[in-house]
């Protein structure tokens, strides 16, 4: 089984989707980029969150006539432009669904986005879209980095998670699983990070990451993260 889709490029593993930056004011910061499962779902929430705006607005048309068909026309427009730009920039770079899903929009210098930058990243999301259901997006995600949208490209922005745990966590109490194939190197310590960082992470944050290891562990979801467990503690030499 060719494995080489555990080991990232450069100086970063694919399941370690940390990144380290500094600050103007010269402040380290490790951060935890957001992948593409998980800003869709934040996005479906917004979507359904409008969605809901729009047929409590539409209950009034029958009273307003030909003029309540045009104001809420206006009122979609303005809507859909306006409410990620606001929500961005006036609440610490999360919208309700980033916010319930436990990530921000952030510069890609780790400090909060302004309006110019904001305005940028959400004009751009009529690329992202096409050619259908943000086909454009999604490639871009899936070949950059730390998982940017033309939009994030653009305005400089990344999407992370607001929780990313630093320093030393507990280890998760497993029996140790001999890994099914010779792991590299590179493998073993990408592994041995994501049993280090898993306790720390939110459980859909955990799950995601794991699922990158289906070739390994043969699982996604909760029983690829308790794989993964297993096979990091039969590296570190527990039997």
């Amino acid at each position: 089984m060719n494995l080489v889709s555990l080991s990232g490029s450069g100086s970063r593993s694919q399941l370690d989707t940390f990144i380290a930056i500094e600050t103007p004011e010269g402040v380290s910061l490790e951060l935890a980029v957001a992948g593409p499962v998980v800003r869709a779902l934040a996005w479906a929430i917004d979507f359904l969150l409008r969605c809901l705006g729009y047929l409590i607005g539409a209950s009034s048309l029958p009273y307003l006539g030909e003029f309540g068909i045009g104001l809420s026309l206006l009122a979609l427009f303005l809507v859909e432009w306006t409410y990620p730009v606001l929500f961005e920039v006036l609440s610490s770079g999360q919208t309700p669904g980033k916010r319930a899903l436990g990530i921000r929009v952030l510069h890609e210098t780790g400090v909060p986005v302004g309006w110019s930058t904001s305005v940028v990243r959400n004009l751009l999301r009529v690329v992202d879209f096409l050619p259908f259901a943000y086909g454009f997006g999604l490639v871009a995600m899936l070949l950059t980095r730390d998982f940017q949208r033309l939009g994030d490209l653009a305005a400089g922005t990344i999407v992370v998670y607001t929780g990313a745990p630093s320093g030393t966590v507990a280890r998760p109490e497993v029996p140790p699983m001999a890994p099914p194939v010779m792991l590299r190197t590179e493998e073993q310590l990408a592994v041995l990070s994501f049993a280090e960082r898993s306790s720390g992470l939110s459980p859909a944050r955990a799950r995601e990451l794991a699922s990158i290891a289906e070739p390994l562990t043969g699982a996604k979801g909760a029983l690829a993260v308790k794989r993964l467990n297993q096979i990091a503690s039969w590296l570190r030499g527990e039997r």
